[in-house]
């Protein structure tokens, strides 16, 4: 078991990260002692064109980033629910179809996983977990020129992976799948680019 330390993005609207993020949890609920960080990201963000208004001034963009913010405040002020509350914001997109844009939606995702509702939208309203976001995303570009979700670091190295499969209840996918990106962006710098040419049915 690889145990570096590691941090991963996410952002809630890319299926990737959802793959990558529930391979990542059901190895750590299983007791994988991964060491990692969980680190914000804006898709956003990522496509505003050079010049433009960034989305965190952007009023327009307000509704887009409140997901995320959702995360962030679970993630630092009710860890012990941060796992569940995470997938289950993943699958609000992903499984349920629902709109990561809407408030109650996110509410009853809260509620649902033992986070009360209003004290995470009070944190959100003090305005810290916007701070938090904007800072966490200019440091991944900066630093590892962090282009899209989920991205891993490791000691200097970055990679942004694609994982095609989810775990399931297999915990033994999930920790092999976790290690084998880690193994690639720590002990192979070498390859740059593995890409398959076609998708498997």
């Amino acid at each position: 078991m690889i145990k570096t330390p590691f941090s991963v993005n996410w952002d809630y609207r890319c299926p990737f990260a959802r793959n990558a993020h529930e391979h990542l949890a059901t190895a750590l609920e299983a007791g994988a002692p991964f060491e990692v960080s969980f680190i914000p990201f804006s898709l956003n963000q990522a496509h505003v064109e050079e010049g433009g208004m960034a989305v965190w001034e952007d009023p327009r963009h307000q509704a887009d980033l409140l997901a995320v913010q959702v995360g962030i405040v679970v993630r630092d002020r009710f860890p012990d629910r941060f796992l569940r509350t995470h997938l289950a914001l993943f699958a609000l997109r992903h499984d349920l179809g629902g709109d990561l844009r809407e408030q109650g939606a996110l509410a009853s995702v809260l509620e649902r996983e033992g986070v009360r509702s209003e004290e995470v939208f009070g944190e959100i309203k003090s305005g810290w977990p916007l701070d938090e976001f904007r800072k966490s995303h200019e440091a991944a570009v900066a630093d590892n020129a962090v282009f899209g979700v989920p991205t891993f670091v490791s000691d200097g190295q970055a990679a942004f992976v694609r994982v095609m499969t989810r775990p399931g209840k297999d915990v033994g996918l999930a920790a092999a799948t976790i290690e084998r990106i880690l193994d690639l962006l720590q002990n192979h710098p070498e390859l740059n680019e593995f890409k398959h040419t076609s998708i498997p049915n």
